[in-house]
């Protein structure tokens, strides 16, 4: 990974055009060929960036840019689009590269890891007669975190999140998609569990055919008895 520091302008043309003006910013450059560009500032989102597969081309700028005080001119252009990023240098504070090796990948935080453990052991819990394929099922993107079989033999996608946000519906989504795609499986329904749903993520999944379901983990735990309550 190399990390610059640099004062610069950046521009996008393609699908859509954006500017930057002149300031002081980090630009990301990852092996994957993505470039990002950070400001102090806005979370963790970049201002603006290129998403894989690109190509960097460093060249000197023109003399209209040069008079402008343009050191170096950086040209990120898309493999498979006429996207391009071009970020104009005007003065590198600092240029660095690190070799971060092999990331091992995310690991879910417990009590999302827990709910996946229990309900693939009490997949029963979804709907009387369904029965569990195989917990982290893989996909070209990732892995699902339930596959699983109803009553009626068809294939289900479960992905669980502790607390169910949009972006956690747009995952399933692209899960399902790939999934559909397997004749041995298709037709695949989606679940959407978790221990809250956001009424956001609920409208969107109800809107694209996925099943929402609010997971209790204390009930999932067997500590939750239903039959000593009270109430």
């Amino acid at each position: 990974m190399r990390l610059v520091i640099a004062r610069c302008s950046v521009d996008y043309a393609g699908r859509l055009t954006a500017h930057l003006p002149l300031a002081t910013r980090l630009l990301v450059l990852k092996a994957d060929g993505s470039v990002l560009v950070h400001s102090d500032g806005g979370s963790y989102k970049p201002l603006n960036w290129m998403s894989p597969p690109a190509r960097l081309t460093v060249s000197v700028p023109d003399e209209e840019a040069r008079e402008a005080g343009v050191q170096e001119t950086w040209t990120v252009q898309h493999a498979k689009s006429d996207d391009r990023l071009v970020v104009s240098l005007h003065e590198v504070l600092h240029d660095s590269e690190h070799d971060l090796g092999v990331d091992p990948g995310l690991v879910k935080d417990g009590v999302e890891a827990h709910l996946q453990k229990l309900l693939a052991e009490h997949v029963t819990t979804l709907g009387e007669g369904w029965s569990l394929v195989r917990r982290e099922y893989m996909t070209a993107i990732g892995p699902v975190d339930i596959l699983a079989r109803d009553a009626d033999g068809r294939a289900v996608a479960v992905e669980i999140k502790r607390r169910g946000e949009i972006d956690g519906v747009e995952q399933l989504t692209r899960y399902l998609e790939l999934l559909n795609r397997d004749p041995l499986l298709a037709p695949v329904a989606g679940v959407f569990a978790a221990q809250e749903i956001k009424p956001q993520a609920r409208t969107l999944a109800t809107d694209r055919g996925i099943r929402c379901v609010v997971l209790d983990y204390d009930a999932l735990r067997g500590i939750d008895d239903v039959d000593a309550r009270l109430f």
